[in-house]
Parts: structure tokens; C-alpha cells; sequence
């Protein structure tokens, strides 16, 4: 299974130390390894603009080759996101206007081409044990509900992969 990243679960390892998870860390290179974990550019430069951990940083760096630039299709598929009103939402009027980046429609894009599943933090709530969309969200997992996009937060992810501690 392949799966593309977004910068809010790339944000969130950094609370996974990499001297003491040091496991978490070798099974994600080693996804990368096999582009079995993929990510956009836009995502690579929300982090870099972002207050994240160094050792986050870092690892984003050295694995600059698994965010990718957006393809054609993957371009074409974001206009099909912004079709739908409500969606247009995902870009908000400060990141307009100051033009900084928004990753989100592209990492969905990359996902729905890519025949992923994304992973993302974003746009969840605790529903006892699982995980529910929160209402009327202009959210990553509302979005990939609506185009039936797998979508996943990290722990999800790492209970996919069979990575206990």
C-alpha cells in the first residue's frame, strides 16, 4: 500500500524523538526507500516555512526527492476539488493573501493518482476507539471522503504498518 503524507503528520513525528524511536524513523526510510511513502512539494514547503523540530527538518531534507512536483493529472484532479464550492475552502483567505503555501488539494491530488492513501492529522475528532470527519469541514479527510480517497490519521498509519512499542 502506497501513502502520501501531509505536513500535519509530518509536523506531528516530531514528537517522536529519533534517538529514542529510532524504530518509527527506520520503517519510514524504508518506505521512502521503496516509494512506498510519498508526499508533494508543497507539503516540503509548508514544512520548511514552519516551526518543526530539527531532526523533522532534517529528515524532510533528506528525503527531498520523495515530494514530488505536481503532475498533469494530479493538476487536473485539484481542479476538480475546486468545482465543488465548499471545498474552495481548503485555501484560506490569509494563505490568499499572502500567498504563502497550501499543500492540502495537492496532496490529495497526489493520493487519488497515485491510487494512495493520504495521512494527514487534519480535520479529525475522536469518536470513542475511530476516527470521525468533523461535519461540513472544508478538511483532507472530508474531501477524500467525497472522492473516496483512503484517508488516515498517523497512529492509523502505524498500526497499518504492525509498528508497536
Amino acid at each position: 500500500m502506497n501513502y502520501v503524507f501531509d505536513t500535519s503528520s509530518i509536523r506531528s513525528l516530531q514528537h517522536f524523538y529519533p534517538r529514542v524511536f529510532k524504530s518509527i524513523w527506520d520503517g519510514l526510510d524504508g518506505l521512502v526507500a521503496k516509494s512506498e511513502l510519498i508526499s508533494t512539494r508543497e507539503v516540503f514547503n509548508e514544512i520548511e516555512r514552519q516551526d518543526v523540530s530539527d531532526e523533522v527538518l532534517a529528515w524532510t531534507k533528506n528525503h527531498k526527492a520523495m515530494f514530488s512536483t505536481p503532475t498533469g493529472a494530479e493538476l487536473l484532479f485539484v481542479a476538480e476539488i475546486f468545482r465543488i464550492r465548499h471545498f474552495q475552502g481548503l485555501i484560506g483567505a490569509q494563505q490568499r493573501l499572502k500567498g504563502t503555501p497550501v499543500a492540502d488539494p495537492f496532496v490529495i491530488a497526489c493520493a487519488k493518482v497515485n491510487q494512495a492513501t493520504v495521512v494527514t492529522e487534519e480535520g479529525w475528532q475522536r469518536g470513542g476507539k475511530s476516527l470521525v470527519l468533523k461535519p461540513n469541514a472544508a478538511k483532507i479527510p472530508n474531501v477524500c471522503a467525497h472522492f473516496k480517497i483512503p484517508c488516515i490519521d498517523l497512529e492509523e498509519f502505524m498500526h497499518q504498518q504492525g509498528w508497536t512499542f
